[in-house]
């Protein structure tokens, strides 16, 4: 009597059927029946339901190559070139990204599974609808993808970027989002900050010409206005830039005397500027201005300058009141050759020196009348004949 056997292949599933260890079918979901009287049969159940994320196993991919009549409307296969990359597609919509030199296969199930390939051998840069598309991935898979095949560089405003493909400069960058495709390749994208900028020298110990120790605090504005010269012919422009700087400070303020520092302060930022910006213009910076906010004495030179300053200020003073001795002396001098020769000028200057007087005094007793006040206390003289 000749008996078959019945097995059921559940929905996301596939059977593989063999006999005697050799492949003869693969089975969809639904109920089977196949004769297995001499126990030479057996079905291995594969799940497909994670055919996106897990793909086929290596082991199907030979039964594949080796059967493919057998697979052909069961599985979906592809594969890449060196120079090609592969998008993958579920039902129109990008899931996941394939490297060069692969190959692969999903189950075919409900949902349409499609892998496109790019070719990046001429030009790696991605267009910017696919970069956007890509960067703004949220799906798990697609995110982790994409980390692994992109390199991206956003470039700010005022910045200018280069790009290096296999240590070679290959373009200058403007500002934006830059993408490329990283297989095949070594990219590295450096940036230049091209916006006014501050640098602080600060703590400069420095002898004057005339051997008094001094610390200055130094400040420059400065801007990148070539970044490819600059990018080209220095290693880092910021250490060239300070190192100039301090040069510049050291080699003024040691040819000028403490005097000659303190008197003019606008003198040595503009000799530093004109000796360092001719320098920097060569490489491509732009050195706007520069100023010498602190000069710090040692403690015993401030003691000294401060009895220097005491002692000129006390000078300047004993000047001023002199000057004004002498003018009053001068005016009184004056005042006295015109009343010599006026008596009545001479008497009202009595009277208004008298009232004066009254309005200093609280109680005023008078005998004699007001006669007695305008000629006894006050008596004129005639001027004495010759």
């Amino acid at each position: 009597m000749f008996f078959k056997t019945k097995t059921i292949v559940p929905e996301a599933h596939r059977g593989l059927l063999f006999k005697n260890e050799q492949l003869t079918a693969v089975l969809p979901a639904g109920l089977h029946y196949y004769g297995n009287w001499k126990k030479d049969h057996r079905i291995q159940l594969i799940n497909t339901s994670q055919t996106l994320k897990e793909g086929v196993a290596e082991d199907i991919l030979v039964l594949a190559d080796l059967h493919p009549d057998t697979f052909a409307e069961h599985l979906y296969t592809w594969a890449t070139g060196e120079h090609e990359v592969g998008l993958v597609y579920q039902n129109g919509v990008l899931k996941d990204l394939k490297a060069p030199a692969q190959r692969g296969a999903y189950w075919r199930n409900q949902r349409s599974i499609e892998v496109r390939t790019l070719d990046i051998s001429g030009d790696f840069k991605l267009p910017k609808a696919l970069a956007s598309q890509l960067l703004a991935a949220k799906e798990q898979p697609l995110r982790s993808a994409v980390g692994a095949a992109l390199v991206a560089a956003p470039i700010p405003d005022g910045h200018s970027g280069f790009l290096e493909v296999d240590g070679e400069q290959c373009e200058m960058l403007t500002s934006g989002t830059h993408v490329w495709w990283q297989f095949n390749h070594s990219i590295k994208v450096t940036q230049l900050d091209c916006r006014l900028q501050n640098m602080e020298v600060n703590g400069q110990e420095i002898l004057t010409k005339d051997r008094v120790g001094l610390r200055i605090n130094f400040s420059a504005m400065w801007q990148i206005v070539d970044p490819q010269q600059v990018k080209v012919t220095l290693a880092d422009h910021k250490d060239y830039l300070y190192r100039e700087l301090q040069l510049a400070l050291r080699a003024v303020v040691s040819t000028q005397t403490l005097d000659e520092l303190l008197a003019d302060k606008n003198l040595l930022n503009q000799t530093i500027q004109q000796t360092v910006a001719e320098k920097a213009a060569a490489y491509g910076i732009d050195l706007k201005t520069v100023g010498a906010r602190d000069i710090v004495l040692p403690g015993e030179m401030k003691a000294i300058l401060a009895q220097v300053v005491e002692a000129e200020k006390k000078a300047e003073a004993s000047l001023i009141r002199r000057r004004e001795e002498t003018h009053e002396t001068r005016s009184l001098h004056n005042t006295a050759k015109v009343m010599e020769g006026n008596p009545v000028l001479l008497r009202l200057k009595e009277l208004d020196v008298l009232e004066k007087i009254a309005a200093r005094i609280s109680t005023l007793n008078v005998y004699g009348g007001l006669d007695g006040v305008m000629n006894d206390l006050v008596k004129l003289t005639d001027k004495p004949k010759i």
